[in-house]
């Protein structure tokens, strides 16, 4: 049983993130411009609606799809081969003013990895059965560690460095169809969010402040961090999708919509692992974590100066005590808390230039601005070019704003029965230098022996 536990707790922390929920090889390639596009068992999580143009094409079976990635917003080869040797001093402190405006709202991680669960995933007509591993993982260092390092901090005035993080793995299990009417479709996805674990920091009970005298400089940090193992919620997609009319295709779409997940229900899992009310998995300051009890780090420093950081040990100078703490409701059961499953609005177009070329463009925003995903919002366009029909190559660019771009690029396999794409895709940046991650994924599926037909409704 000890083997088995590590083996799900490795697969677990191994998938850690994603960015924009869910996304798949022609989402990277095409910059995100997909809304009207996604197509099959890819339109779950995109667009539910364009469910309904599936009568004519046979049923797909998707053997898998992976993505993953990596993003942040300011390390870059550019920037750090750039700040080796710079006077950020010169000009103004134009160097200063350049760092401090890539991470004006704090440096922000995030890891992505979606995974379909292999042979589970299946489309037919306009209907659809799709299950998913879903993971998070977004941390955000505050601007103000940025501010202390190059600037100091003013003498007698408190400088908050509170960070967050949040990382959260779940199941999601949907239902989805669409019904076409004359001139559109609409869809649904209903969505089952079996929660698997979490852990994040509550900012409302964690604070870090850093104080500096004349003297020296003194830190009072404290984080409060909730965690559950075991969790239930539902979420929603609903969709809209025109018919094709002279190559122009419009749809918008809303997903998971009031969507979130209930956490420290008792669960398959929990008994798995062997948490309860008594005992927990994790560990935390030598101490198991049983569920209805959160974790506390605490971190203090009286007096440091430059000289002590230089020639006394980290373990002498900052005093750190981890504990766990009850964390139950009134009657003593362990707290329930919520936490909201990221939504996302998208409006979409597409138009088929001639045969051989299509254009998409897509409008997205979040409605939260955590869990890797941006309130901003985004713009796409991508290109598919189809002129050899086995070997569709598509290439597209998202734009949020100087500091948050993607440039994919990708191509796909289509013989007979088996649909092979892949995509991949620089992220916070266009070229190599100055990419601030990357993308990369893959999928296959399976249809009939007959290849999946192309053939349009009539206008």
């Amino acid at each position: 049983m000890k083997v088995i536990n590590k083996v799900i707790l490795i697969i677990f922390f191994q998938s850690i993130g994603i960015s924009q929920i869910k996304r798949d090889p022609v989402m990277v390639s095409l910059g995100g411009a997909y809304t009207t596009l996604a197509d099959g068992i890819y339109a779950v999580g995109v667009n539910p609606a364009n469910l309904a143009y599936q009568h004519d094409k046979p049923f797909m079976w998707q053997i898998g799809t992976l993505n993953l990635g990596i993003v942040n917003n300011f390390f870059s080869l550019e920037n750090t081969m750039g700040l080796s040797g710079k006077n950020l001093e010169s000009e103004s402190q134009k160097g200063k003013y350049e760092i401090y405006d890539q991470v004006r709202d704090g440096l922000r991680f995030s890891q992505d990895l979606h995974l379909a669960l292999p042979g589970m995933n299946f489309s037919s007509g306009n209907m659809a059965i799709t299950n998913d591993l879903v993971t998070i993982n977004d941390i955000k260092m505050p601007f103000g560690i940025f501010k202390f390092v190059l600037d100091g901090n003013t003498i007698n005035e408190s400088l908050d460095l509170e960070y967050s993080r949040e990382q959260m793995g779940l199941l999601e299990h949907a239902f989805s169809f669409a019904v076409p009417s004359e001139n559109f479709s609409w869809g649904i996805s209903l969505k089952f969010l079996q929660g698997l674990y979490y852990m994040g920091t509550d900012p409302d009970s964690s604070y870090t402040f850093l104080t500096t005298d004349t003297t020296a400089f003194y830190l009072d940090a404290r984080y409060f961090m909730r965690h559950g193992v075991g969790g239930y919620g539902t979420a929603m997609d609903i969709g809209l999708s025109s018919k094709e009319i002279n190559g122009w295709r419009l749809g918008v779409s809303l997903i998971n919509a009031f969507g979130s997940i209930e956490w420290n229900q008792p669960s398959a899992l929990t008994d798995l692992l062997g948490v309860s009310d008594t005992t927990g998995y994790f560990k935390w300051g030598g101490e198991e974590v049983p569920r209805g009890y959160a974790m506390v780090h605490e971190i203090k420093a009286d007096s440091l100066t430059l000289d002590k950081l230089s020639t006394t040990e980290w373990s002498k100078l900052f005093v750190e005590r981890k504990r766990i703490v009850k964390d139950v409701e009134n009657d003593g059961n362990p707290r329930k808390f919520k936490i909201r499953y990221p939504g996302l609005l998208r409006m979409g177009f597409s138009k088929q230039l001639d045969p051989d070329l299509l254009i998409a463009g897509d409008l997205v925003a979040g409605f939260s601005d955590r869990l890797g995903v941006h309130q901003q919002w985004k713009i796409s366009t991508g290109l598919q070019f189809t002129r050899f029909k086995s070997i569709p190559m598509r290439i597209g660019y998202m734009y949020a704003g100087k500091y948050l771009k993607e440039l994919g690029f990708g191509a796909g396999i289509h013989a007979g029965p088996f649909i092979y794409d892949f995509g991949f895709s620089f992220r916070n940046g266009i070229w190599i230098h100055d990419m601030k991650g990357l993308s990369v994924s893959f999928g296959i599926a399976l249809t009939s022996f007959k290849s999946r037909k192309n053939n349009k409704p009539d206008n």
